[in-house]
């Protein structure tokens, strides 16, 4: 009997083995939201790390938070540092790019929960009277994480934050000068 359990173990693990082999070596998310704002007013608040609380979906997930800023306060080499609890984990954003009013491109390293690296742009289209915004993420997929994510869809769980922040950015950029929330 207990050979047969052991068996079907094995089985079962080198099933979940082959199975993650043949999963992408990239994960890639990417979600895009429109809003009643130009390209301009988008762009000047995605481009400043100092205004990253007002539409980050991980800056109220822990309220106690340490963040530091780096460098030149906008634009490339801008760098936004920070350490918090489980949720939110430890790791470092670094601005790589940024074409005026089209698009911001950023590096994040990742300290824990686990250390991985991304590659992240927004992007910034005109649309109407607004801006398309498309948030995208690349990041290499190691054999571990292959096997992790036939059990949990990080696809769809960075999506959700994604579509999270692109709805606080919303927020920011079409509230009117002056006002507050």
């Amino acid at each position: 009997m207990f050979k047969k359990i052991l068996l079907g173990l094995v089985a079962v693990i080198a099933i979940v083995l082959v199975l993650a082999v043949f999963q992408p070596d990239t994960m890639t998310v990417e979600r895009s939201a429109t809003m009643a704002a130009p390209p301009a007013a988008v762009f000047a608040v995605v481009n400043d790390f100092r205004r990253w609380d007002e539409w980050s979906p991980w800056a109220k997930l822990d309220p106690e938070m340490k963040k530091t800023l780096e460098g030149p306060p906008t634009g490339v080499g801008a760098v936004y540092k920070w350490s918090g609890n489980n949720e939110v984990g430890e790791g470092t954003t670094t601005l790589m790019a940024a074409v005026p009013n089209q698009k911001v491109e950023m590096k994040l390293a990742f300290v824990r929960p686990f250390p991985g690296e991304a590659d992240v742009q927004l992007s910034f289209v005109p649309e109407g009277d607004g801006t398309k915004v498309t948030w995208a993420m690349q990041s290499p997929q190691p054999f571990m994480g292959k096997v992790a994510g036939l059990f949990i869809d990080c696809e769809k769980m960075c999506g959700d934050q994604f579509l999270e922040g692109l709805a606080n950015l919303k927020r920011v950029v079409e509230q009117p000068l002056g006002a507050t929330f």
